[in-house]
């Protein structure tokens, strides 16, 4: 008999696919600082668990995301808020090297807030109207594992 865990494991997988494969551009930018945020809190109930290897793991996950938030802008467009972005994003991926390395979680905190505010200002954005915004991912850039 297959173990519950694991069959409760598949079936995620398949359900986040799922929403993946149906998702629009916007919303899956909205689903990576989700996962982000996720992954951030994760790792901080860890850090006060003291339980560091599984924080070390939720911290990679976090910061591949914001690797591939990061990489996944037209920085060659010119504009400037494709410059601010990429700025951000380094910044965010030190703090939470920094973070995985002291074990601070004041560190996440300032992350999660920094895109929590990203994130808030893309919630505030009409799904339709960003098809064409410059500094956001392109159309099948996004290979960041949600």
């Amino acid at each position: 008999m297959p173990n519950r865990q694991n069959s409760l494991n598949q079936y995620k997988q398949v359900d986040v696919g799922a929403k993946i494969n149906d998702a629009s551009p916007h919303r899956l930018i909205q689903m990576l600082f989700e996962r982000f945020l996720q992954e951030v809190s994760l790792a901080k109930t860890l850090i006060e668990r003291k339980d560091f290897g599984k924080k070390a793991a939720h911290i990679a996950k976090a910061h591949s995301i914001v690797v591939g938030l990061q990489t996944s802008l037209e920085t060659d467009s010119g504009y400037e808020i494709s410059d601010n972005l990429e700025a951000l994003y380094v910044y965010v991926g030190e703090l939470l090297l920094e973070a995985n390395t002291r074990n601070d979680a004041d560190k996440l905190d300032e992350a999660a807030q920094l895109i929590g505010q990203i994130k808030s200002g893309w919630d505030g954005i009409r799904p339709e109207s960003t098809a064409d915004l410059p500094g956001t991912i392109r159309s099948g850039d996004l290979s960041v594992g949600v």
